[in-house]
C-alpha cells in the first residue's frame, strides 16, 4: 500500500455524497482491500458525508464539507468535517434500543462504528469532523489481527 493523501471540498448536497462514496470506493480498492471492505469503507464514508451535509451544514450552500483520504501504509484513515454548529454526543438515540427498532434513520453512526476499525468523532462550535479508521490486512497496533 503507498502512502497518499487526498482532500475534497465538497458542497452540501446529496449528490455530493455520492461523489464521497465513489472516491472512497476507488481509493479503497486502491489500497487493496477486498471486495467487502471496500463497500464497508465507501458506505460508512457515504453515511457520514450524509450526516455532514443534512445534520451539521442543514443543506445550507454557504457551508461545505471537506474530505481526507490517508493512505499511511497501515491505515486508510478517512476524515470528514462539516462547517455546523456542533452534535451533542449524548443525544445520539441507540438504534438498538426497543423504541428505536422500527424507526427509518438513526442508524448511520452504528454502522459506520461496525464498519470501520476506529471511530472518532470530534464535535465543536463551528462543525464536526469524524475521523474514520481501517486497518490494512496484517498486523495492527497492540499486536492484534487487524480486520480488513
Amino acid at each position: 500500500m503507498t502512502e497518499q493523501r487526498v482532500s475534497y471540498t465538497l458542497d452540501s448536497t446529496l449528490e455530493t455524497v455520492d461523489n464521497a462514496e465513489q472516491t472512497a470506493s476507488r481509493i479503497a480498492a486502491e489500497a487493496g482491500f477486498d471486495e467487502d471492505s471496500v463497500m464497508q469503507i465507501a458506505m460508512a464514508v457515504r453515511e457520514a458525508a450524509v450526516n455532514a451535509v443534512l445534520h451539521g451544514n442543514a443543506y445550507d450552500p454557504g457551508k461545505k464539507v471537506k474530505v481526507d483520504f490517508e493512505n499511511t501504509g497501515r491505515d486508510l484513515v478517512i476524515t470528514i468535517r462539516d462547517q455546523g454548529k456542533g452534535l451533542d454526543l449524548a443525544k445520539i438515540p441507540d438504534p438498538l434500543s426497543a423504541e428505536n427498532l422500527l424507526k427509518t434513520s438513526g442508524r448511520g453512526i452504528f454502522l459506520i462504528r461496525s464498519f470501520m476499525d476506529e471511530v472518532e468523532i470530534s464535535p465543536s462550535q463551528t462543525g464536526t469532523e469524524i475521523k474514520l479508521v481501517k486497518h490494512v490486512h496484517g498486523e495492527a497496533a497492540g499486536g492484534k489481527e487487524a480486520s480488513q
